[in-house]
């Protein structure tokens, strides 16, 4: 059998297909009309988050059984037309929880304590130490918005810290793990970002978590309040964000993702609000990596082995 990785894959993947007898096909570049033309010949194909799996794409892969993403969005395959077409979908949820959770509580760091702003003008040769204000965590009110893989282990982590940790769920299984770790359940985003003073998001991007925080939620939020997004681009109304920094409603952000990537949009590029920008690096760790590239290759193999 024959699979195509079409997005970068650690070799210590690459090695776990070859094991189980697998032909693998490398193409880290492949263009979407190439891959239409070419996904005919696969039985598997690998992507990241590059590579679109869209529903005329999908219509092409004629003996395709398998998907693997490495990594945890699955919002660039098209699920439904995959269902369709009887093709098993994996991902792999539980390589990056760490280093997403990580990165998270860096960026909770790095806005409160100014950290990027003071490297930057010290760099400059400017000493502004009465500019650069910050407050401690300790005791804040820290809100996620969705509580899965990442989102425990952010809590866990801001615990730690001793933090006030609340999340918002819609999943009462999820809802009652956080209540047996003594987290605080909000009922309502809207009560959420009322409340916490640092908001971050986990959740998927769905029709229903589009735009989760938008003009009228970022005006319910305290004006010392911050928010993080290492989830997915378009959980936040980017503009909107960019006006209630800019009129003083909220006191930062720091985002890792974005509703169009590579970042084009020049309202949230050129805003210097205290805002931090960093270009969707939460599972760029080398355990990561290996851990996702493993993952996915041994849950496709063990697929293809059982038809």
């Amino acid at each position: 059998m024959k699979i195509l990785i079409a997005d970068k894959l650690h070799e210590d993947g690459i090695q776990v297909f070859l094991d189980n007898g697998l032909e693998i096909i490398k193409s880290y570049t492949i263009t979407k009309e190439d891959l239409k033309n070419e996904i005919g010949k696969y039985d598997g194909i690998v992507v990241r988050s590059r590579t679109k799996l869209t529903s005329d794409v999908l219509e092409n892969a004629k003996n395709l059984k398998v998907i693997g993403r490495a990594g945890v969005g699955l919002d660039n395959v098209d699920l439904k037309k995959a269902e369709e077409l009887k093709i098993k979908v994996f991902n792999t949820p539980e390589a990056p929880s760490v280093s997403v959770a990580e990165l998270t509580v860096g960026l909770i760091l790095s806005i409160v304590r100014h950290i990027s702003k003071a490297d930057e003008t010290l760099h400059n040769n400017q000493w502004l130490k009465g500019d650069y204000m910050g407050y401690t965590i300790q005791g804040k009110k820290v809100g996620l918005i969705g509580f899965g893989n990442i989102g425990q282990a952010v809590a866990k982590r801001c615990a730690a810290l001793e933090m006030q940790v609340g999340i918002f769920d819609v999943v009462q299984e999820i809802i009652e793990t956080a209540n047996e770790l003594g987290y605080k359940i909000y009922s309502s985003v809207d009560e959420l970002v009322q409340d916490a003073q640092i908001i971050s998001l986990h959740v998927p991007i769905t029709p229903q978590t589009e735009n989760i925080i938008n003009e009228s939620k970022l005006k319910l939020m305290k004006k010392e309040a911050i928010i993080i997004n290492t989830a997915r681009g378009g959980l936040i109304d980017e503009k909107a964000l960019v006006n209630a920094l800019e009129n003083g409603y909220i006191a930062g952000a720091a985002l890792d993702v974005y509703k169009e990537e590579p970042l084009k949009d020049e309202g949230l590029i050129n805003c210097k609000k205290n805002l931090i920008l960093t270009p969707h690096i939460g599972s760029q760790t080398a355990e990561t990596q290996i851990q996702a590239s493993v993952q996915i290759a041994e849950k496709i193999s063990n697929f293809l082995k059982n038809l």
